[in-house]
Order: structure tokens, then sequence, then C-alpha cells
């Protein structure tokens, strides 16, 4: 067998070794004054000593027992106070002197785990459940009541009566943990051109956490910028910090330093040098966003399905196919995310048969957007049972469950801290499938669709709309084909998420108990659906957006994967056209002559308001407007024989497109007190177009969009809401239609009728009685599938109003230099 791989090992430590030889430090505490003490006035230690003097004394202490004291000998004492001793030698330290001077540490008042001491405060090691870790922490852990045991052994040692002196717990100090320093102190840092907030509000800020503000570069920490900057090719501010390498960096750099209490990487934030991930050596995680999407965006996509051949195991050139046996592909993509332990990890584990049918087990494991930094191992079999059962070896050691099941019968039970398979799907993703850049313009050129249809279906099938919605929610990891899963997978998650919310509604926990609640279910789904920035989930809003709205986006995703296929060769047989004819819907393009097209501007342009991203906004111009007949729907002759019909906007990703247009609308996935979600597993639409562009809107440098008009049909009976309904299950059960009424309306004076009896609720944007609502705009929601008809769809360009670049920077050029 050959083996060829890069990875690290690690040596256990002897364990009679003393811990003399031990160069760190067991207290972090530094020796000041100025210590944390959770909101009190503690100067003052047993009424004699001061918090410096405790850290001194404790310092001493640790001195001493580090003389004379082994590694086995703490382990005793940690045994003999039913403390966890079976940690790495490097944690017995520590751990055993922690209890010794200030008192057994008791169990997590979450899970029962074990708290120890790490740098800024004690933090739990046990599991809350098989997916997560448990991440409580704390600045003064509960202490037992009861002295502590101390072994005969340590009778005979010299420092059994310094040990003996602290057995009584009332005689204990309490341990006091030194608060962050603010994230900019000794910083001086420039500012240049239009940021988000205004130069004058990030001074305040800057100086409040430690920092000052310089007029000119010179002498300056970094230069902040504005993320366009480096498109604009920068001010004289940028050049002049370029050329004396003074780091440039984006406004988040500001913004993610203060919210973490400690300055960021500025490299991370960087505009000026080199974006590659390769030369800056950090992972997705630690760069700035915007950063990520440049090398995401174009990042290759490793595994395109079941049958992709990993890109990293240069077997492609060698005609290299993944192994099938007994009706089984031998192709695994494995996800752990668990932030307690802070993993986001990702394997693959293939057996490829390549030229020659040489066979080889690839196996590739690291830090899910870290891809450079993986360890990759590759190992050539001469048996292709030894080669099976090894693949199934791995299979276990890293689930905790065997292969062959899982494969035939999707049976898993997922195991603490251990991987969870991502059940790809026998396909090829969008990513990989779908039009490159260069076959855009050729591919609509040789179609004989309509020139305006055709480029319609040349933007649904390129692969830059799905990676910029996958970049955009931070699920682009180039090694996970997320786009090509299983619909028992995505089961998996909706189940998940269902499950999570209405145990949210049922839930009477508060505090931290509520934290690990949030917790379990952030390191849940980042293993269902793994991402380069997994973050905390915290409230509903931040679970509709990362939560079921990104689910339900890369749902449609793996519908659009299916009906796209793969692209990737010829477009001179006309793809788009076959690929119109699976979506089984009409479209055709609107006349600007056409009655219709102007109903639809005069709809658009009164119930629009600027869509606004800092300080700039953003109109709206349209480009086109489609008429929709889509078989999935129910026609304009059926939804007109339907009670109270309403022509509405709808607000949609352009990636969520194709799958509407083949298979119509979807109700939402789960009920949450907020916009979109508020009215349970309904289809939401609105009277303001201005709420769909929110939608439709994805960033400044990616102007494009659609908005997509439909006719429901609210049914005999319609209720109104303007707060979330407390029962929506109940509506959802009887099928009645449904209203938020929002902060604004639209003036009904100005409504008129289309097609006889279909109410179009145009009109100005005025306030309504409803200060208080959730809702800007009203909603609009059915729980029919069949009661909506998509009739229009129109696409827009969003474009910025009233910036004047050159003015503002001439302004900012002349501010006075100190």
């Amino acid at each position: 067998m050959k083996v060829h791989e890069k990875r690290s090992h690690s040596h256990a430590s002897d364990e009679e070794k003393k811990v003399t030889t031990s160069k760190h430090k067991a207290e972090a505490v530094p020796k000041k004054s100025k210590i944390a003490n959770e909101g009190k006035d503690n100067d003052k230690v047993n009424g004699q000593s001061n918090v410096a003097d405790v850290a001194a004394e404790f310092e001493k202490f640790c001195r001493e027992t580090r003389e004379h004291l082994s590694i086995k000998q703490m382990r005793e004492i940690l045994e003999a106070n039913a403390q966890d001793a079976s940690i790495a030698d490097e944690a017995v330290v520590p751990r055993c002197q922690d209890i010794l001077f200030y008192g057994p540490v008791g169990d997590c008042p979450v899970c029962g785990g074990t708290l120890e001491f790490s740098g800024d405060g004690y933090h739990c090691q046990g599991a809350y459940s098989e997916w997560s870790s448990c991440v409580y922490s704390t600045r003064s852990p509960p202490r037992r009541e009861e002295p502590i045991n101390i072994p005969e052994s340590i009778g005979k040692t010299p420092v059994y009566d310094l040990i003996e002196k602290h057995r009584d717990p009332k005689s204990c100090p309490k341990r006091e943990i030194a608060v962050a320093d603010k994230p900019f102190v000794g910083m001086m840092i420039a500012l240049s051109g239009r940021l988000s907030r205004t130069h004058q509000y990030w001074k305040k800020k800057i100086e409040k956490n430690g920092g000052k503000v310089a007029n000119s570069v010179i002498g300056a920490t970094c230069l902040v910028v504005s993320p366009s900057e480096r498109d604009r090719g920068g001010s004289s501010k940028v050049a002049e910090a370029v050329e004396r390498g003074i780091p440039v960096v984006r406004e988040a750099w500001l913004t993610d330093s203060i919210e973490e209490k400690h300055a960021e990487t500025l490299d991370a934030y960087d505009i000026a040098s080199d974006i590659a991930v390769e030369g800056k050596g950090l992972a997705l995680d630690q760069q700035d966003s915007s950063v990520v999407a440049l090398e995401t965006l174009t990042a290759e996509l490793k595994v395109f399905g079941k049958r992709g051949v990993h890109i990293d195991s240069k077997l492609l050139n060698e005609g290299g196919k993944i192994l099938e046996k007994d009706g089984i592909l031998y192709n695994c993509a494995l996800t752990v995310c668990d932030q307690g332990r802070n993993l986001n990890d990702f394997c693959i584990m293939q057996l490829i048969v390549a030229r020659e049918n040489r066979l080889y087990l690839y196996y590739r494991k690291g830090k899910i957007g870290d891809s450079p930094r993986a360890d990759d191992k590759l190992e050539e079999w001469e048996n292709v049972n030894d080669a099976i059962r090894e693949f199934a070896k791995l299979f276990e050691e890293l689930t905790g469950d065997q292969f062959e099941p899982w494969e035939r019968e999707k049976k898993i039970q997922k195991k603490n801290m251990k991987f969870f398979p991502i059940d790809v799907d026998d396909g090829v993703e969008v990513r990989y499938g779908g039009l490159g850049l260069r076959q855009l313009g050729v591919a609509a050129a040789h179609s004989k669709l309509d020139p305006k249809v055709a480029n319609l279906m040349k933007v649904l099938c390129s692969q830059e709309i799905y990676r910029y919605a996958l970049v955009e929610m931070g699920y682009d990891s180039p090694e996970i084909p997320i786009g090509m899963v299983t619909d028992l997978h995505l089961r998996r998650c909706e189940e998940t998420l269902k499950e999570f919310v209405e145990k949210l509604k049922s839930s009477t926990v508060t505090g931290n108990k509520a934290d690990a609640l949030w917790a379990d279910f952030t390191q849940r789904w980042f293993t269902l659906i793994p991402t380069t920035r997994p973050f905390p989930f915290k409230d509903y809003e931040e679970l509709s957006d990362q939560g079921a709205s990104s689910y339900e986006a890369i749902r449609d995703i793996n519908t659009a994967s299916r009906l796209i296929g793969d692209m990737s060769g010829s477009t001179l047989d006309d793809p788009l056209f076959e690929r119109y004819v699976k979506l089984n819907c009409s479209v055709s393009p609107l006349e600007k002559e056409e009655d219709d097209y102007k109903m639809i501007v005069k709809y658009l342009d009164k119930t629009y308001d600027p869509v606004r991203i800092g300080d700039i906004s953003y109109g709206v111009l349209v480009e086109n407007i489609f008429a929709v007949e889509a078989s999935a729907c129910p026609s304009l002759d059926d939804i007109e024989k339907l009670p109270n019909k309403v022509l509405l906007w709808c607000g949609t990703r352009s990636s969520n497109l194709l799958r509407h247009l083949q298979m119509g609308f979807l109700p939402s996935t789960c009920s949450l007190p907020v916009p979109g979600y508020m009215f349970g597993r309904a289809i939401v639409c609105s009277d303001a177009a201005a709420e769909a562009a929110r939608y439709g809107f994805t960033a400044v440098d990616r102007p494009e969009g659609f908005l997509v008009l439909a006719v429901a049909a609210l049914g005999e009976e319609i209720q109104e809401f303007s707060s979330p309904p407390e029962d929506t299950i109940s509506l959802e059960e009887k099928g009645i239609g449904a209203k938020g009424l929002g902060k604004k309306k639209t003036d009904e004076s100005e409504h008129f009728v289309w097609k006889d009896d279909i109410k179009v609720p145009c009109g100005k944007l005025i306030p309504s009685e409803h200060k208080e609502s959730p809702l800007e705009y009203n909603e609009y929601a059915v729980y029919d599938p069949q009661q909506v008809s998509i009739r229009f769809l129109v696409a827009v360009k969003y474009e910025e109003q009233d910036v004047e670049y050159e003015a503002v920077e001439l302004e900012l050029e002349q501010q006075p230099k100190g």
C-alpha cells in the first residue's frame, strides 16, 4: 500500500514528569489594580488582602505546587475531590491549582458538566446534547462548600502545610478575572471616503474604545475606507497609505472589533493587497465578508455531486471515477459544527478508480472555509474489498456509526463530538453545471427563444446567481455541494428547524438555559447545512434570515441544479431552449406600449420606497416585464372563479426563480413572529413593491433583480392582524385568508380593478393608523398554493440616488490636517 499524506502529530507527556518542566503560567490575572468584580466594588478579600495581593499569593502558590507535586499526584487530588482527572497533562496542572487555592468548582448549572478555567473565565467541558457541546461560561463559577479532600500521599510533600492552609472553603479568596481591554487602545486610526456612518460618529466610537482618530495617514495604525474604494481606484489618502505600507481596511473592521471587544486582524479586512486566502493564510471565517465573496465566488466547486471526484485528488486527469459496487457509490461528505470546542470541520472520503483500474482511497479533512490548510491523504490499494473495509472503518471512526446501513437505509444516530454525513445526491450542482461566464453570450446567441426570454434563461441558468446567493448566506463552501443534496437531507433540515421553533414556543427557560437551547440548535443547523461563517443564533430575526429563509433558498437551488443539470459542455445545441421546455412554463415579453406594461410600471412607481443601505438610497428601474403562464399554478380562468382576488407583489431571490416558475409558490417553512413568517405556513405577498424589492435586492455591486406579480384569491373570509396572530395553526387548517396591517398602506382612493374583478391596490404609500405594527407594509397570506397564480415577472435594476462621490471626496480631502 502506497501512502502520500501531510499531517501533524502530537505526543503524550510522561505521567511521572514533574510539573516544573512546564513553562506555562497557571494564572492569567495580571498584577494590576483594575480588576473586574462582576459589578461590585470588592478591592478587599477576607477583609485584609486586595485583589492584586491575592493574585500574587496565587502565583507564589502555583510555583510551590509546580515544584513539589507531580502530575500523578495532582490527578489524585482531582479524583479525591470528584473532579475530572482524565484530562490531558497540560490541563491537570491549572485545574488542580485552581481548586486547591480557590476551592473545588461546582458543576455547570446548565448541563452538569465540568467547569474549567481558560483565559477569560470558566467554560463548561460537558455536552448539552449529542449534537452540541455546552457553551456555558462564567467569571464567577459556583464553588463547593465542603473542605478539600487531600490524599494521604500529599501529606509527605513539602507543600502539605500550604495546601492545608486553604482547605476550609470559608478561608478561600474569590477569584477575580480581568476584563478585556478596549480594542483600540494605543491605535491611531485614519478615516477616508463615504462610510456607512459619518466620520464624526466613528470618531466618538473609536475614542470610546480607547483609540484616536488621525487626520493624516502619516503615523496611523490603519486607514479605514468604504468597501467600494478599491473599485473606484482609491483617494489620495489610500494611495499615500499604500505607498507608506499602512494597512487599508474596510469599515467592517471597526464594527467587528468593537463587537468582539478586541482588535481584529487587519490583514483579514485589507483591500489594498492580494485578497487570495492562500496569500493571507486566513480561514474564511476570519476574513471580512466582502473579501470572502471575492474568494468563494470564483472558487471552483471541488465535488459536484455523488459521482464527483474531488478536484484536489488530482485523479480527474487520469479518468478518475467514484467506485460503484453493489449499488453503493463510495463517496461521503461529513461535517461537524461544535462551537463549544471551536469545531467547524469537514471530511471528504472517496474510493476512486483511475487509469488502468488503479484504485485509490482519497481522504480530505479540514476546517470549513480553510481548504488550503486541509489534510490530504491518497492511498493506492490493490484489493477492492480491503479498500472498502478501510473506507467503512474510517466512516465508523468519524461518525460512530456503520457505513452500509447509512448508505442503504439512511440509518444513523448522531454521536457526541462525531461527524454527521451530508446526504449528497447523484447529480450535478449548479455551481459546476450552470453556465460559466464565457458561455453566457454564446448560449443566448444560439438559442431559438425570443432574445429577451433567452437572456432571462441565460441569467437563470448561470452559475453566477447561485454562487452569489450562497455567498450572501454564508453556505458557500467549495468542499460541500450543498446545492445537490437528497430530498431526505432537506427534510431533515426542515424538521430540525420546525422542531426547534415549536420547542422555543413552549419553552419557559431563561438566562443561561435559554442560551444553551439556542446554541444547541445553532450547532445542529450548521452541522446539517455547513457554513463558512458559523455564528450563534440568538433571536427570531436571525432564525428567519439565516435559518428559514436560507433553507428555502438552498431547497430552491437544489431544484435549479436538477433542472439545469450539466451545461458545462458545448452550447451550440441550444441548451437554454431545452431547459425552458423543462420549465413547463410559458414566458413572453411585454412591449412597453401594452396596457399591462403601463399598469405594472404605474403600480411599481406608486408603491415603491427606496432601499437604504447605510446612507445611500437605491431606486429601481424597470428593464423588462414578462407575462407568465406556469402549469404548476392555476390559470387566470381558474383563479377568476375564486373570491376576493388581488394582484400583489412577491419578493424573491433570483436563485429561487426557476423553482417558482417550474413548481409555483410553496408555503413558508415555519411560523415565526417576524415579517414573512408571522402567518405560519403561508404564501405571503404585499401590496407594496417596496416590500418585494427588499427581498429582490442583493448587493450594491449586483444591481439586477426580479419582482413577481401574482394574483392571490384571499377567500370568502379574511382576518386582519396588526400583531402576530397567536394561533396560526387554525388559520392554516381553515384556509382563511389573512391580512397583516403595516405601518404604511396604499391610498385606497387610487385603487383600481384589472381584468374585470381583480383588485389592484395601487396607490401612494401613506402612514396607516397601525404605528406599532411589526410590519412596515401590508402583507397578505393564503395557505393553498392553488389560490395563487404567478402572472408577471418584472426584471429591475437598482440604482443609487443622489450620490456625488467627487464632491464628497473633495470635501473630505479639505479637512484640516493635524
